[in-house]
Parts: C-alpha cells; sequence; structure tokens
C-alpha cells in the first residue's frame, strides 16, 4: 500500500477521528479556515484544477456542476448530500461517516460556501443506522464549535445541516427520486432536461439545488488543503486523483481502499490480498452489482481502472464497488439474484422497468428451474433492449446492463441449463416494438 497516496483516508486509524478534538488535531477544519477567506468561484476553480469527478457512479465534472448553480445570495440555495449508498457491493460512504464524519460535514460547509447555500441535507440511506448516529454526532459538535450555525468563523455566513434519514429505497439514491422523498413526496424519479430545468435551476423546493455523494463533497476538505493542481498529480489525464473502492468478493481481504485513478485491476486484486485461498477467479464486477461483468482473464485484469478505460470496454467504473468471483460463482444464479433485487426496488412508475424487471426475474426464475428454452436467452436480451434507456431513471439501465455483460461472455453458462430438446429448436428471432427508437 505504500505506493498508493492516502489523502481522504490519511487519518483513518486514528483513534477517536470521529471525535472533533482529534479530528482537529490531525488537520480537521484547517480546510475551511482556508476556503471561507477564499472567494466562492475560486473554490470552484480549485476544483477544476484538480480535476474531481462525481464519485457516486457517474463520473461528471464537479466544478462543471457547481458553476452551474446562480451566482447570488438573494435567493435560497440548497446542497443536497445522496448519502443513500444502497448499491450492491459499495460500502465505502458509510466508512466515511463511521470513521470520519467530521471531513464530510467540513466537506458540506466548504461547498455550501462556494455555492452559496444556507441549508444542507444530508440524506443518509435508511438502514445506516450507526452512520446515521456518527454524523448527527459530528454535526452537533460542530455547532457548538461554531463551525455551524449563524457567522461561522465570524464571516457573516451561515449554515444549517440537517441529517435525513431515508426510508431504505435503492430508487432513492436516484437524485431527483430523494428530492422528492426529502420533500416528503413519494421517491419517485421525476422528469429530466430537456423537458425538466436541471437541479442546478430548479431542484428542492424549486430552488436552485447541488447534489453530490458523500465521497464527492469529502474529496473536496484535501483537495483545498494541497491545492487542485497537486492533487492532479495522481491519476490518469481524464480520472484525476484517488478514489475509494469497496473489494469484495472471493479475495483474501476484503475492505474499503483508497487507490489512484488508473491502478491496474490486477494491482488492485494484489492490494486485497489475491484470490480466496488461491482459487482460480472466473470474472469480476467492477462498479457495483449494475455494471456490467468482465471476465477475469489477464486481457481484462491487466485494464486500468478509471472512468475511460472500463468505458471502452463495456462496463462502468461506477460507484467502485469491485467485487471479484471465483469458479464456483453461476453467473445465470448471480443474475437471477439480481434480477430479484431490481424487480423488487422498482418503484413503478415507468413501464419499461416496471415490468421489464419482473419479466426479466420470471425468465430467469424459469431457467433456474430448469424450464428454460432456447428463445429465452434471446428474448432476455430484446427486454433489456427495450428497458435501458427508457425508464425515467437509471434503474432500469442498472437491471438491464448485468445480464447484457452475462449474455456477452458467459451465455454459454445458460446455454447448459437449457433442456436439450430446446436447443435443438433455435428458432425464436426478436421482433421490433412498435415505435421503438433503435
Amino acid at each position: 500500500m505504500s505506493e498508493q497516496p492516502q489523502i481522504l483516508f490519511k487519518y483513518r486509524t486514528v483513534p477517536g477521528y470521529d471525535n472533533i478534538d482529534v479530528y482537529q488535531k490531525n488537520e480537521g477544519y484547517t480546510a475551511l479556515r482556508k476556503a471561507i477567506k477564499m472567494v466562492p468561484d475560486d473554490i470552484i476553480n480549485e476544483l477544476k484544477l484538480s480535476g474531481l469527478r462525481g464519485r457516486g457512479g457517474a463520473g461528471f465534472p464537479t466544478h462543471i456542476k457547481w458553476n452551474g448553480i446562480p451566482k447570488n445570495w438573494d435567493r435560497p440555495h440548497y446542497l443536497v448530500i445522496n448519502a443513500d449508498e444502497g448499491e450492491p457491493g459499495t460500502a465505502k460512504d458509510r466508512e466515511i461517516m463511521n470513521l470520519m464524519p467530521h471531513m464530510l460535514v467540513e466537506g458540506c460547509i466548504i461547498a455550501s460556501w462556494a455555492i452559496r447555500a444556507n441549508n444542507c441535507y444530508i440524506y443518509v440511506r435508511g438502514e445506516y443506522m450507526e452512520p446515521i448516529a456518527s454524523v448527527r454526532k459530528a454535526v452537533e459538535q460542530a455547532y457548538a464549535a461554531g463551525f455551524l450555525g449563524k457567522n461561522i468563523l465570524g464571516t457573516g455566513f451561515d449554515l444549517d445541516i440537517t441529517v435525513h434519514q431515508g426510508a431504505g429505497s435503492y430508487e432513492c439514491g436516484e437524485e431527483s427520486a430523494l428530492m422528492s422523498s426529502l420533500m416528503g413526496e413519494r421517491g419517485m424519479p421525476r422528469h429530466k432536461p430537456p423537458s425538466a430545468p436541471l437541479p442546478v435551476i430548479s431542484g428542492v423546493w424549486n430552488s436552485p439545488t447541488i447534489i453530490n455523494n458523500v465521497e464527492t463533497i469529502a474529496t473536496v476538505v484535501p483537495i483545498i488543503n494541497i491545492g487542485g493542481a497537486e492533487y492532479s498529480k495522481w491519476g490518469t489525464e481524464r480520472s484525476k486523483g484517488t478514489k475509494l473502492f469497496t473489494i469484495s468478493g472471493h479475495v483474501n481481504k476484503p475492505a474499503n481502499y483508497e487507490i489512484v485513478l488508473g491502478t491496474p485491476i490486477r494491482k488492485m486484486l494484489e492490494i486485497a490480498g489475491g484470490p480466496l485461498n488461491g482459487k482460480p477467479l472466473k470474472f469480476l464486477i467492477p462498479g457495483g452489482s449494475s455494471t456490467p461483468l468482465l471476465p477475469a482473464t489477464d486481457q481484462y485484469l491487466n485494464l486500468a481502472m478509471d472512468y475511460e478505460t472500463m468505458g471502452a470496454n463495456g462496463t462502468m467504473l461506477g460507484s467502485g464497488g469491485l467485487m471479484f468471483f471465483n469458479e464456483d460463482v453461476s453467473v445465470p444464479k448471480l443474475m437471477t439474484r439480481l434480477m430479484h433485487f431490481y424487480a423488487h426496488e422498482s418503484c413503478g412508475k415507468c413501464t419499461p422497468c416496471r415490468e421489464g424487471t419482473n419479466w426479466l426475474t420470471k425468465i430467469h426464475d424459469r431457467i433456474m428451474a430448469g424450464g428454460g428454452r432456447y428463445e429465452d436467452l434471446d428474448l432476455l436480451l430484446d427486454i433489456c433492449n427495450n428497458i435501458g434507456g427508457r425508464s425515467f431513471c437509471a434503474l432500469g439501465d442498472a437491471a438491464a446492463m448485468p445480464i447484457q455483460g452475462a449474455m456477452r461472455f458467459f451465455r454459454n453458462e445458460y446455454e447448459a441449463l437449457i433442456p436439450k430438446e430446446s436447443l435443438s429448436k433455435r428458432v425464436f428471432t426478436p421482433l421490433p416494438i412498435a415505435g421503438a427508437v433503435r
């Protein structure tokens, strides 16, 4: 781990780092004292120099999002933190909230100053009881120390932070559904541009709103401390800095790791202790359960883990939930488990996702029960093609992409589950849906 710079995790193992006194003894709130003296646009420029991209999955440049908010103080602006970490295989935001909650709080204050917001909401996944308690304690300590509330550090800047507990909905990890839930509405996605304005123009309570992931906001703190240009020295040309990865599955040391973007997957496997008990690996999922899998061959293990390389190879960096699976794992069985999850978590607002995830689940159940037909394999892909890109939010894509990846590399495993008499009838040809745009 010595060659991996620990920028975000620098003081993670310091005892009591979740307490404000220990936090301040280890550079805590020094970035805030520096940022509060800066012009808001200068903070955004530091993020531009750093190359920081959203760490929640989309990888959108943070400075562009922040720069899109109106430059005024006469209308309410809001900062909303997406701490609804529901992506299977991902637990890095939980570690930030549990072990270093003040870094999140400090990042929230800096971000609020930069986007001219006087109110911040941290929307935490409903099942995250320990992180909720940890963050609430940190917020209370920050108020007591004068870092929150009225006239912060004598600057005249006021900020209130509210920790909001979600209700356990995977859908509310999608930013527009999160906003709806935060306002007391049903957690369902909203219309997207161009039919509706961006959140930076009209978000919660129809006011300008910035929504960022926990890791993104926490990373603002070391960027301000060391400078954007210094931070950008790590990583690749377009994927700058370090990122937190939850490495799990069949490895000897599953945990959260801070790793430089662009590090080969093979090196990340080595950092996590190598394959569990030395057993050969079969495949990996690079960025959480909604990203397409890749075989664990030399070709793919040697790939650089960054946004561009993953995209060029038909998958995504996603949330950084890197999962390794050995040869004992059945790909169709894993996909069946995932489809049950996505069908259960669909909010039901749009037909492609509501109906499609149920169809995908039923077909997988039929195949696993021994009643599959050869035409089911092409039918699965046809359904995926009519879910992906046709839903209000990315949950439809999240259900479709794993199957597309599984069928790309492991179709033979599906075929092995089809009765021989059906395999001899390879007659199914998917028909286009009337009016569908392909």
